[in-house]
C-alpha cells in the first residue's frame, strides 16, 4: 500500500503535466513535434514505478518538490502565453532547421528536468536505480527531437540508412494485399489507388527509428532493476525490438494504405500521418513493459524467493 507521503510525492510528479492537460489540452497532441502528449506516458511510468516501491518518504521530501513543481507549471504558463513563440522566431539564428522540433525539444527538457529533480528529492540518489523510466523516456524523445531540429530529413545519414528497406518491405506488402499500385525508389514511394496518384517521402522519424532508440532506451532501463537471469532479460529486450520494429511497418503500411484507400489529398493525409505514429508505439511501448513486469512477476513468486 502506498503511504500518504509517497501518495503525495507521485501527485506532485504528475502536478505540472496533469494542469497542463486540463488547461492547455490542445498541447497533447501525439503527432511527432507537434504536442507534449508522450509526457503523459512518462508521468504514467513514474508513477507507476513509485507505487511499486515498498518505501515511504518523508514530509519535508514531499514539501520540498512543490517550489520545483511550480517551477516547471510557470514554465508551462509561459510557454503557452507567447514564450514558444519567440523561441521559435529566435530558431534560425541558433541554425535550426525545423522550428517545431527545437520548440517542442525544449518543452520536453524542461519537463525531464523537472521530472529528474522531483524523483532526486523524493528518492536521492537511488532515484536512477528505483524510477529511471519516465526521466529516460522524455530526455530520449528531447535528444531525438533536437536531432531532428539540427539534422532533419535526411540528413543523418547513419539513422536514415534503414529507410529504404522499409520502403521496400512497405511496397512488397501493398502488392501482396492488392491495394494498388507501389514504387519504391530509395526513401520514395509512388503510390497509386483508388482516389489516384500519392508520393511519399519516408524521413527516419517517419519510419520509427526514434521509437526504437526510446524503446531501447526506457526497457534497458527497466531490465536492468530486474531481478531476472541475463538470458532472459535478453530475451524481452529482443521481443521489444522485434515488437516496435513490427509497429513502425504497420504504421508505414496504415500511411500508404490511406493514401491508396481513403485519400489522395495531401491535407487530409497529413492529418493522419500526425498522429499515425506516436498513437501506436506509446500504448505498445506501455503495454509491453507491462506485460513483461506482470510476467516476471507471476514468475518471481511461483518460484519463490532465491536461495542464499
Amino acid at each position: 500500500m502506498v503511504g500518504v507521503m509517497m501518495a503525495a510525492g507521485m501527485a506532485l510528479v504528475a502536478a505540472p503535466v496533469a494542469l497542463a492537460l486540463a488547461a492547455y489540452p490542445g498541447t497533447f497532441e501525439l503527432g511527432w513535434n507537434q504536442g507534449r502528449g508522450g509526457a503523459l506516458f512518462a508521468v504514467a511510468f513514474a508513477v507507476a514505478e513509485l507505487a511499486m516501491l515498498r518505501v515511504d518518504i518523508s514530509a519535508r521530501r514531499a514539501a520540498a518538490c512543490a517550489p520545483v513543481a511550480a517551477g516547471a507549471i510557470a514554465y508551462i504558463v509561459a510557454a503557452e502565453s507567447g514564450l514558444r513563440e519567440s523561441m521559435a522566431a529566435a530558431s534560425a539564428s541558433a541554425g535550426v532547421e525545423l522550428s517545431a522540433s527545437w520548440t517542442w525539444m525544449w518543452d520536453i527538457a524542461i519537463i525531464t528536468a523537472f521530472m529528474v529533480a522531483t524523483l532526486h528529492i523524493l528518492l536521492g540518489r537511488r532515484w536512477l536505480r528505483l524510477a529511471p523510466a519516465g526521466p529516460i523516456f522524455l530526455g530520449g524523445s528531447a535528444l531525438i527531437l533536437g536531432l531532428d531540429a539540427y539534422f532533419p530529413y535526411n540528413r543523418l545519414g547513419a539513422l536514415q540508412y534503414v529507410v529504404p528497406y522499409m520502403v521496400e518491405l512497405n511496397v512488397w506488402l501493398v502488392t501482396a494485399f492488392d491495394l494498388g499500385t507501389a514504387i519504391a525508389r530509395d526513401n520514395m514511394m509512388f503510390l497509386s489507388g483508388d482516389h489516384g496518384h500519392f508520393a511519399l517521402q519516408v524521413f527516419w522519424p517517419s519510419a520509427g527509428v526514434h521509437s526504437i532508440i526510446i524503446y531501447s532506451l526506457v526497457m534497458m532501463a527497466f531490465l536492468l532493476k530486474m531481478r531476472v537471469p541475463a538470458r532472459r532479460k535478453a530475451a524481452w529486450f529482443a521481443a521489444g525490438i522485434i515488437g516496435t520494429v513490427t509497429v513502425n511497418v504497420i504504421r508505414i503500411f496504415l500511411l500508404s494504405w490511406y493514401a491508396l484507400k481513403v485519400t489522395a489529398d495531401a491535407e487530409r493525409w497529413e492529418e493522419f500521418h500526425s498522429v499515425a505514429g506516436e498513437i501506436m508505439f506509446l500504448p505498445w511501448l506501455f503495454a509491453f513493459i507491462a506485460v513483461v513486469m506482470a510476467v516476471e512477476t507471476r514468475r518471481a513468486r511461483r518460484l519463490g524467493p532465491p536461495h542464499a
